[in-house]
């Protein structure tokens, strides 16, 4: 079986976009009807994530997949991401797909990660809509264009797009609780073991650029780091 493991604190507006790319990832053909569970790990949830979940149970169900939610109550995607990862090892997963709320991943994504007969995938991400940055959107764009490393051989860590076999993931400890860089430190662990790793553009997934990112730290941070020395140097140049 293949798993999926996916944060969630208060993603209600994200998380159907989110199952829905999952749902057709599983059913892909590369996949040659290997069994897909998908874990959704409900972190201090206040909202309708959980019944985001619920109404994708039928369509999950219809294709064969296994859908679960697993509710902790952390705040902490370390926690999180472990807490999903344990619900799949323990129903027999060999393989360990990580994704986040906010992103959608690509039809084959789960089929590119088992194909590249690695013991770990690092994954880089996509953005397709800036929108959220107001009217510094077409710098934020313009410098993830020129300096985001989107091709084989990068070495970018997401928890938005991360494969770990499963033996692999148990061999390094697997995730740390943790608030954020819970991707790096498990990523250094499993490079300390030795694991072959594919830094690979294949596994395609498509990110939110918002503001209000859910891991203070994190990708969301980042662009905002960005955004913020633009602005910076807008002003100066202004002056």
């Amino acid at each position: 079986m293949i798993g999926v493991a996916i944060p969630a604190h208060n993603e209600e507006a994200c998380l159907g976009a989110c199952l829905a790319a999952l749902l057709r990832a599983a059913r892909h053909p590369g996949l040659k009807g290997e069994a897909v569970a998908v874990c959704v790990v409900l972190d201090a949830c206040d909202d309708g994530s959980a019944a985001s979940v619920r109404r994708y149970l039928p369509l999950f169900c219809a294709a064969g997949c296994i859908l679960e939610t697993v509710e902790i109550a952390a705040r902490q995607v370390g926690a999180a991401r472990a807490a999903g990862a344990r619900w799949l090892l323990a129903h027999g997963a060999r393989w360990l797909a990580f994704t986040d709320a906010d992103t959608r991943v690509a039809p084959e994504w789960l089929a590119a990660q088992v194909g590249l007969d690695a013991d770990v995938v690092c994954g880089s991400v996509a953005v397709d809509d800036w929108t959220p940055h107001a009217e510094l959107a077409p710098l934020l764009r313009e410098h993830f264009v020129r300096d985001y490393q989107d091709h084989d051989g990068h070495r970018h860590i997401h928890g938005a797009n991360l494969g770990v076999s499963a033996a692999a993931y148990q061999a390094a400890g697997g995730f740390a609780a943790v608030s954020c860089h819970e991707d790096v430190l498990l990523v250094r662990a499993l490079e300390s073991l030795g694991a072959r790793f594919a830094w690979s553009a294949l596994p395609r997934v498509c990110t939110s650029a918002r503001t209000d990112a859910r891991a203070r730290g994190g990708f969301g941070d980042t662009l905002l780091a960005i955004t913020a020395a633009a602005a910076a140097a807008a002003a100066a140049a202004a002056l």
